[in-house]
């Protein structure tokens, strides 16, 4: 209303706004008032909280970073590029579109709807200029399939859509978990990050970490760690590396922060380094490292930001207290050594889960790990693999045995399409 999202002229906004009070503030709010005092009742999404209700309940800018909640899409600038984001009091609406898997759209289409440009495809976005949008955002960063087998490159289009809005979604969270305790021009203490949307109604592109059916995208697998209790968060700013410790716990934790580079060329570290013991404050994000890019890169020997690759975790007592996260020091696309790496897996079950034990040659970036149209989920997925082994284990919803996983299994990594 506020923002004329439905062009109405300046004279009728005045009915509007009387219609918009009646209906959701002297009807709506006062019936769920009455049933349930316990909670506040805000009259829209985004709204300036107390703010709104100074000025009449409707806001001349409801988006404001100021007060209550904000919406936020950005589909043409570089999601890498946290300085994009706004700093919130809470961020209540954002993200970035995929595609589902292609296990899941062979169930509704037909051989000649396996193209991003099919009728298929088209008539299965819903959001003007989708699917364009999503080739400029991964090819910001990443090599654009150019297979000569066109199922090839639907197949390969669509791992790269995951990709890109895991990564996308991943970076904008990051940087809201980490300005809980930061005020920057008045803006910050961002206290709550709700990415758009969960699940899907039917087989088609969107902003959803669920596909229909229930099959996890890469996204909802980053999810569960840059929601983790406990992140480290790596990112830049004017050439400096930071990494801050987020905690959503209620105590205090003493751990240190390990820091790892790897070249793109090799399974070994080329340096590493272990902080003193750092106390974690419950509730607070703090910066726990500091390092110009130049100082790090020379620390690591022949280093290049297109050669390299930064990840850290949090432990204690050598167990890990945070997931494994990393920083990208430049473009995939640019990234220098990286050679195609050979993943195999020798699968094994114990009881109703089955145990992944990976393999890989060479280290791989976003590593894919797809049973086909068998329901279940993975503990991890889409990760960079930067050690020779590993192991994952899966979750079947449905009884599955060992040879029909075996039958199913395809793993990819970003180095399959370069």
């Amino acid at each position: 209303l506020m923002m004329n999202w439905y062009h109405i002229s300046i004279t009728d906004r005045p009915i509007y706004i009387k219609d918009y009070v009646t209906l959701y503030v002297k009807n709506i709010r006062e019936l769920v008032l009455a049933g349930d005092k316990s909670r506040p009742f805000i009259t829209s999404s985004p709204t300036n909280g107390a703010e709104t209700v100074a000025e009449g309940w409707v806001s001349q800018n409801p988006n404001s970073n100021y007060f209550g909640d904000v919406h936020f899409y950005d589909y043409i600038s570089d999601c890498w590029n946290w300085k994009v984001f706004p700093r919130a009091r809470f961020a209540s609406e954002y993200g970035y579109q995929s595609w589902p898997s292609f296990s899941t759209l062979e169930k509704v289409s037909s051989t000649e709807d396996w193209s991003f440009s099919s009728k298929f495809s088209l008539h299965r976005q819903h959001h003007e200029g989708g699917n364009k949008q999503m080739l400029y955002q991964a090819g910001l960063h990443f090599k654009l399939p150019e297979s000569t087998d066109p199922l090839r490159t639907f197949k390969d289009t669509i791992y790269l859509t995951q990709v890109m809005q895991a990564q996308c979604v991943k970076t904008e969270t990051e940087f809201y978990r980490r300005g809980r305790s930061e005020i920057v021009d008045q803006q910050g203490h961002t206290m709550g990050a709700l990415y758009w949307q969960l699940n899907d109604i039917w087989q088609a592109p969107s902003w959803a970490s669920l596909e229909y059916g229930g099959k996890w995208k890469m996204l909802h697998y980053f999810a569960q760690n840059f929601f983790a209790p406990l992140l480290p968060v790596g990112f830049e700013n004017e050439n400096t590396f930071y990494i801050y410790g987020v905690s959503d716990l209620h105590s205090d934790y003493s751990m240190t922060l390990t820091v790892r580079v790897h070249t793109w060329s090799s399974l070994e570290p080329v340096c590493s380094c272990v902080t003193e013991h750092l106390v974690m404050k419950g509730g607070e994000a703090v910066r726990l490292y500091e390092e110009p890019v130049s100082e790090l890169l020379r620390r690591c020997g022949n280093c290049t930001r297109e050669s390299c690759v930064v990840s850290f975790y949090l432990s204690a007592d050598h167990e890990l207290l945070s997931p494994t996260n990393y920083h990208f020091l430049s473009s995939l696309k640019e990234a220098l050594g990286l050679c195609k790496a050979q993943i195999t897996a020798i699968i094994s079950q114990q009881g109703d889960i089955f145990v992944f034990d990976l393999e890989t040659s060479a280290v791989a970036p976003f590593v894919w790990l797809d049973v086909g149209s068998i329901p279940g989920r993975f503990s991890d997925n889409g990760f960079l693999m930067t050690e020779k082994t590993r192991t994952i284990l899966f979750y079947p919803w449905e009884p599955t045995s060992k040879s029909e996983l075996e039958q199913s299994f395809h793993v990819t990594s970003l180095t399959d399409i370069y």
